[in-house]
Order: structure tokens, then sequence, then C-alpha cells
């Protein structure tokens, strides 16, 4: 590790200069050092603790009590660490600094959202996985409802949106939107006082986004010169975005903020380059950062191989990163619309029947550069004609990819011509691309490419031509002295006399040490030695240095003539643009649904075509269904199961059975393979149909959030709460062992009574997986409606369970992993408990206190089989009768809403625990006439 070469007067300046920068906790601040770059401060620390894992390598600059901690970084490691802070957390902002001693100037600045000045750090060596979203953010409350005006910039497909829509108090609406555009970071306004608690939601919101929260001046927020602004930027007529900015106040002062923080007005390269579009909630179903985490959509660091996400196993793109961006894009907004689901998948099943098609478009797309990057070089004139050349090199393959689609005479031939063949054959036209292939051709020495140089072609330019043909001249020159020193010397050349090309010296001889003494005399006397070293000796001569100088001249002059020629080019083919983005646009989609249609052909059990119906008609049916992420693992033979959602007969299912039997990777699969199906891709299943979902909602798992202050039960509320609020019939709901953050008759209470208003209110296809087998009664509810009268006809309840044997002799546990009708007979934690070898002592104790509890039964029997009537919901001894249950589950849940009601917002801590205490009062009141509310008081 080096240290900080700076002598004490620049030490000095450098630590003033520092000391005066403004405080910012969230920059991380690096100072190019020409060889290396250093960063001081905290921020040392935190890069020696995070990074290179230890304190050791921080550095004192200066001495005494002013001295500053340092650590030194390479390039290497800088780049890695940008990557790290840029495109993996969300917590930091970077600064680049250049100069010297206590002059020192910010060149570059970046954020998770802000990529542009770090673009090439960051993807010299690497795909871009995602185009980062910045978002702005501008809440009011009208007429007591919230509304929330918000506005997102892309900007490397140089793409604005905005919308506003009214929201809940726990922001469910703006969360999907942040999901489904990838947003990376949030501008918001600054608060005027002390933060609120809707002020900490939001902020819970964007945590749970990973959405790096970047405060701004309230006064950003004003839409007063948006429309002016707008109207230098958006391409096309002005009284489009005037229309869309007056219908939206919220969205245009959200927009203003934006504009101003991304600084788009500075960069001239901009103008009349940004479409912007309203943007629609209801364009896709509606993902929420839980569902993401349940379903394991995105990839994540812990990941143990890449089939571990649904992006992993998906992604079999060939394209260089356009591929990959669109399907993360995709998994993030799978489509609503029957007819556009059905057009991806028209096009999935004719690569999937089409073997021959699929290979050859796959093989061709495996050579295509990223041709977005380059479009979007191309627009801010940052590209070379290394750029330039690999964009030809994409139109040459696009009329092979054209030929390809030609041959196909199948079922979807007229629909692959419309989607692909009809915009090839008018990009590929002489008079589009075709130009900008002759220019291409006229202007690079297309030959030199073998030998890895990107230079124009002599006969494009008369003065280029010129000069390359005085440099040959002299290049032949220096030959011929070459060869007359060899002869002087009596080495053979290039054999024993090397002619090298040095950036120090020019053109120079050399020979090795072992020739050095038969020719000392004559080198000493005649030549004049430049170098002497392990690989050898290099001198010249009067002649090879006058010519070497000729050359070098000749040279630099060609080189600047041509700088100004590929600038002239980069011009001409920045024309071509608009064709480009159509190109990327189209083989990016190509490439995706080729790879669904890879995947579904590939696996080991191939996946089949779901049929889609609208939300308001069909159900979800998944015959022999799996988890397309669990059965791509190694060592796993997969047990596929049926899921029957059924209106009226068993679109609301309570899945009971022992942990580890499989409840809760059932119930994903069902939430991926409707997923999977509404992006447009074939699902692992024998049969499906699939009845288009608006959203999906996903309580699953039980996480502490403590760093956030949010235990894991109010974790499980908080994403409940969501359910209830945001959930309707067109959802699909899946919950996972809810209420067992508290106690058993607290969670029992809150989940029956969350599984009536589902069943009553929402109405959403639901499965319900849960210990609680007293929830198994409401199958066969017959008590009358708590939430008013029915809002339709019933949905139809229906008890699933994972089937488990247990031997009658050794009382050992088997694991059958198969989803049964009717519910489980009895619990089986102690079981499970064995199965992690707990102590015989403790598991006999368990089942001595147990059976003091409970009803268990010594039988052995084989749970596959479903209950009775009568014994449903029966294995836990009772004290109350139905009516105390029905009538006290009632009051729980008035209960609840009662204290969800409260505007805690605007109520001080004393009124709050006042008002909960009074609440509480009542509660026990009414508990003293109920023997099943008792229980749960007591």
């Amino acid at each position: 590790m080096s240290e900080v070469h700076a002598d004490v007067k620049q030490a000095q300046g450098f630590i003033s200069f520092f000391r005066r920068l403004p405080e910012n906790e969230q920059a991380v601040r690096f100072f190019d050092r020409k060889d290396y770059f250093t960063a001081h401060g905290d921020n040392a620390t935190f890069i020696a603790s995070t990074y290179y894992r230890t304190l050791t390598v921080l550095r004192q600059l200066g001495s005494g009590a002013d001295s500053l901690p340092g650590v030194t970084i390479n390039k290497s490691m800088f780049e890695t660490i940008v990557r790290d802070l840029l495109l993996e957390r969300t917590d930091c902002t970077v600064e680049l600094y250049e100069g010297t001693g206590s002059k020192w100037q910010l060149v570059r600045s970046g954020s998770p959202g802000k990529l542009g000045s770090f673009e090439e750090v960051l993807f010299a060596s690497n795909e871009m996985q995602e185009t980062p979203v910045v978002m702005a953010v501008n809440i009011t409350t009208r007429q007591s409802e919230r509304c929330v005006g918000i506005a997102f910039v892309d900007m490397t497909k140089r793409q604005l949106g905005m919308t506003e829509f009214l929201d809940d108090d726990l922001y469910t609406s703006l969360e999907s939107a942040m999901v489904a555009l990838s947003c990376r970071e949030c501008i918001i306004p600054m608060p005027t006082a002390a933060k609120s608690p809707d002020d900490r939601k939001l902020r819970d919101v964007m945590a749970r986004c990973n959405v790096l929260v970047t405060e701004k001046k309230k006064s950003d927020f004003r839409s007063r010169d948006v429309e002016q602004d707008l109207g230098r930027l958006v391409k096309g007529p002005a009284e489009q975005h005037k229309e869309l900015v007056a219908a939206s106040d919220l969205a245009a002062a959200a927009l203003a903020a934006l504009l101003t923080y991304t600084e788009l007005l500075s960069d001239d390269t901009n103008y009349g380059k940004y479409v912007i579009q309203p943007y629609s909630l209801d364009l896709y179903m509606r993902l929420d950062a839980a569902a993401l985490r349940a379903l394991n959509v995105t990839e994540s660091k812990t990941d143990s191989n890449k089939h571990f996400s649904l992006f992993g196993l998906m992604n079999r793109t060939c394209t260089q990163g356009m591929g990959k961006r669109l399907l993360n894009r995709w998994l993030k907004q799978p489509l609503v619309d029957v007819v556009e689901i059905t057009k991806r998948l028209d096009t999935v099943q004719a690569f999937v029947e089409d073997l021959e098609l699929r290979q050859d478009l796959r093989s061709h797309l495996r050579r295509m550069p990223d041709i977005e990057r380059l479009v979007s070089k191309l627009e801010k004139r940052k590209a070379g004609l290394q750029d330039v050349v690999r964009l030809y090199q994409a139109s040459l393959r696009l009329p092979l990819i054209r030929t390809c689609l030609e041959k196909y005479d199948g079922e979807f031939s007229k629909d692959l011509q419309e989607k692909y063949g009809t915009h090839l054959d008018v990009w590929t036209q002489p008079n589009h691309l075709g130009k900008f292939d002759g220019l291409v051709e006229a202007a690079v020495d297309l030959e030199q490419l073998q030998n890895g140089e990107y230079i124009i072609s002599a006969d494009y330019d008369n003065s280029l031509q010129e000069l390359k043909t005085g440099r040959d001249d002299v290049e032949r020159q220096i030959l011929k002295v070459h060869q007359q020193s060899a002869d002087d010397l009596g080495l053979p050349a290039e054999k024993s006399l090397k002619l090298d090309k040095s950036t120090q010296y020019g053109h120079v001889f050399r020979i090795t040490k072992k020739e050095e003494p038969k020719v000392r005399k004559k080198l000493n006397s005649q030549y004049i030695t430049l170098e002497t070293r392990k690989d050898g000796i290099k001198f010249t001569n009067a002649k090879l240095r006058r010519l070497s100088e000729q050359y070098t001249k000749l040279t630099e002059e060609y080189s600047s003539a041509q700088r100004e020629l590929v600038a002239k080019v980069v011009d001409v083919a920045a024309t071509f643009v608009e064709i480009f983005s159509g190109v990327a646009v189209l083989l990016a989609d190509m490439d995706v649904l080729l790879s669904f249609a890879d995947l579904a052909s590939c696996s080991p059990v191939p996946y089949v075509r779901p049929s889609i119906t609208s939300a308001d008609e069909g159900d979800i049916i998944l015959e022999g269904s799996r988890h397309p992420c669990v059965e791509a693992q190694d060592d796993v033979n997969f047990i596929s199961n049926d899921c029957r959602l059924v209106r009226g007969k068993s679109w609301f299912q309570i899945i009971t059975g022992p942990n580890m039997g499989g409840k809760s990777t059932f119930i994903r699969q069902v939430g991926v393979n409707v997923l999977m199906a509404q992006v447009g891709c074939f699902v692992p299943c024998d049969r499906a149909e699939i009845s288009v979902r608006d959203c999906i909602f996903a309580r699953v798992g039980a996480g502490d959030c403590q760093l956030r202050g949010v235990s894991t039960f109010m974790a499980e509320m908080l994403e409940t709460a969501s359910i209830i609020k945001s959930a309707t019939e067109r959802s699909l709901i899946i919950i996972d062992e809810l209420g067992r953050g508290t106690s058993t008759y607290d969670g029992f209470g809150l989940a029956w009574a969350i599984c009536e208003y589902l069943v009553e209110v929402t109405r959403a296809p639901t499965l319900f997986a849960t210990h609680f087998h007293e929830l198994t009664a409401l199958e066969h509810s017959n008590s009358p409606p708590v939430h008013g009268p029915p809002r339709g006809p019933l949905v139809g309840i229906a008890n699933y369970h994972v089937s488990a044997h247990i031997d009658t002799k050794s009382q050992k546990l088997a694991m059958l992993y198969k989803v049964e009708e009717g519910p489980c007979d009895q619990s089986f934690g102690i079981h499970v408990a064995e199965f992690a070898h707990f102590p015989e002592s403790v598991v006999e104790l368990a089942k001595q206190k147990a059976a003091e509890l409970e009803d268990f039964s010594d039988t052995g029997k084989d749970v596959s089989g479903g209950l009775s009537k009568d014994e449903v919901g029966t294995k836990r001894k009772r004290v109350s009768g139905p009516d105390d249950k029905v009538l006290g589950a009632g009051r729980v849940r008035r209960f609840l809403q009662e204290m969800a009601a409260l505007p805690v917002d605007k109520m001080s801590r004393e009124e709050t625990y006042a008002k909960l205490k009074a609440l509480k009062s009542e509660f026990d009141r009414d508990a003293a006439t109920n023997s099943w509310l008792q229980q749960i008081v007591h």
C-alpha cells in the first residue's frame, strides 16, 4: 500500500482545502493524484473498514493535531469501490476531485440515479444490468385524501414520465411505481420541521425499495418554468407536453425539481432528444418490495447460484446488456392486457416449435453489441471510431436476421413478420442503414481492424492521403537505414539488429548484450547509445534520429487530421440514432422472448403455454405445477402439485401441514407461475389456465427490520395492512404463517379476522398457509357476514394440506410434499424438532407439555387424508362455544379498526396513549362476557 506523496506545503494546502468542503454525510469523496486515488477523513475510515477490511491501510497526511487520515487506492480498487457505491448500495453519492495543493475542483459527481459521468468507469468491462431511474415525489392532502405526484427520468434512454394518483397512508401505490420503474434515487421536499409520522412512512417505503433519498428545497418544487424547459428538452409538438403539465400540477412541480437536480438543461446535447409520456399505474401488474422478495424475482448477492432468483433462471439472453435490462424491466412490469400477453406467448411458441429458427437467431444476437449504450454515446458525441464500427457490424447482421425470419413458415409467420420483419425490411433499405454502411466503408480503413486499429481510411480525405503518403515514404527510408546499418555492423537485419519503436525515443536499433562486444568499437564511434538494460542495448544514429522525428511529426499531423475527420464521421453517424434506437428495442425484445423459449424447451421437464383469460372471468388452474427455481437446483427431485383456485369453490384456500412440508414453496410457486405467465413466458406446469391478476401481494417470511425500529411482528402487520387496504378482487394474495410473531391467541384472533375480511370484502384468490388449525373451520362457517351485506356470490373457501406420514412403530415423520384436499389433523412441530436433533429429554418434555394443552393422538395415522366436517378445527381443547368465537372475532376486528382509524400523525404521544388505554378498557369490559375473548385477554 503506497502512501500519499506530498511535501509539507502541499499537504497543508490540501488539508486546508479538505476542511473547507461542505459537510455531506452521503458523499464519498475521491481525489485523483494521477497514478492513484486517495480518500480522507471519515471516508477513508469507511473505505478501509468496508473494502480493505482493515484499518492498518490508513496513513496520516500532515502531522500533529491537524493531521488527516487517508487511504491510497489504486485504479482497479477505485473502479471496484465506485461500482459498489453506485450500483449496489443506495446510501452514498460519489465525488471525484482533481488538482494539487490547495487548488482542487470537482470534476465528476454521481449517485445511484445519476451515473452519467461515471459510466465509463462502471461499464468499461461490465454490462449495464439495468438503466437507473431518478424519481421526484410531491405529496399533498386534498379533501382528506393523500395525493401523490411523481416525475421520473431514465437518462440512458432519454425518457421522462409523470403522473398523479391517490394513495393510502402506507404509500402502497407509490411503492408499486418505484418497483415497476426500478427507481434508484428519489427526490423529496426538505421537511420544514421535525420529521412527521407521515414522513417516516414515506422513508420506510423508500428503504424497502432500496432507494436513495435526496432532500431538496421546497422552492425547487415549483412548476412555473417547466413548460419552457420541456420545450427545449422534448422532441415533438409543444401542445403534447403542455396538456400533460396542465393536467398534473403536483407531478409538474415534481418534474421541475427533477430537471433542476439532474441538470439536463445544462447539456445542450439533450435538447430535442427526450420524450415525455404520462405514466399509468394500471398498465402493469403491481408488485411491492415484499412481493419481489417473497417470489425471489431479482438477483441478490446472497444467492447461492444464478438459478436462485427468477431473473437468474430466466436470463438466457445473448445480446450484450440490452436483453438483460429489458428482462429486468419486464419482471417488474408484468402485463395485464390479455391481447398483449397473448402476442408475447405467440412469439415464444413460434421460437419453441422451430429449433433451427431459435438457434440461428440466438447465434446472430450473440454477436450484437450493446446498441443502446452506443447510441447514447453517439447522441452525447462521446463515441469514437470503434463505436461507429461496432454499430456498422451490427447493421451488417440485420439482413441475416431478416433472412432467418423469412425462412420460418409456421403458424405464427405473419405475426413474426409484423413484429420484426416489417421493421427490418425498412431499416435495411439502401436509403436508411445502407447509407450508414456506405459511410463507414468509405471512411474507415476496415483492413486495419484485424490489427486492432480503428483509423480513418487515407482515401477518405486528400490531406490525409498526402500525410499518409509522406509517412509511408519516411517509413521506407527508415527501413533502408536499418538495412544499411545492419550491413555496416555486420549483423543480419531483424535477426540480430532489431528495429524498435518506443514512445520515448521513437525508432531505435536494439541488439542483445551478447552481440554488443562484436560491434562495440563502431557503436562507440558512429552511433549514439540511448539505453542499456537486461533485454539489450538501444541506440541510434543521426540519419535514423532525423527520420524518426519526421515520422513522429507526420504521425501527429495524421492523428490530428484524423481526429477532426472522426468527429465529422461521428456527427454524420449520429443522424442514424433514431433507426438504431428502434433496432435496439426490437433486438432486445427478440432476445428476451428467445430466452423464454430456450428456458421452456431446455428445462428438465419442458414448460407449457398458459391459457390466459381476463381478470373478470376464468379461474387459476395449475396442474402439475412446479417452482422453477427450486427444480433447477442440483440434486432436487421436485414433486409437482396441482393448484385449483376456482371461483365459488376454492377461491380462498387455507393450507395446513407440518413445517418443512412444502407449504411455503407451494404458495410461492403459484405466485411465480402467475407472474411468469403475465410476463409472456411459458410456465412449469403440465397445464395452466390463468385469470389475469392486477397485483400480487405476498406476506411471506418474518425478517426483523430492527435497523428501522420495526420488529418481526410489526413488519408482518405493516405488510398485511398493505394487503387489506390495497388488494382488490383482481389481485392474488399469498400469506404464509400470519400471526406467529405474537401470542397464540392474539395471533389466531388476527388471522381469523383477516381471513374473514379477505373472504367477505376483498374477495381475491388467496393462498393462506397457517399452523392455526382452527382456521380450517372457516370452510364450514355458517355465521352471517360481519362486514355488511354480501358483495356478491360466495368466493368459496377450501382446505388443503401438505401430507406427511408418521410411522406407527418408530413415530418418525416422513414428508411427502404433496398438497391434498382437506385440513391437516395434527401438529408436527415436535417431530420437526426431532429432525433438528433436539436432545431427547427436551423432546419428551415438549410432548408432555403439549399433551396437557392439546388432544394429541398416538395412533400414528397417515395424515394424507382429510378430516370429517365435524372434526374440522377441533384440534385445540375448547373452552368456548362457536357463538362466543364469532362474536369475539367481530369484537377483535372492531378493536383493530378503531385502533387503525386513530389519526396518530396528528396526536401527541400522551393523547395517543390515553386513547389506546380507553379502547383497551372498553375491549376488556366486552371480554368479561365472552369466554373466547377472555382467553385472548388472559
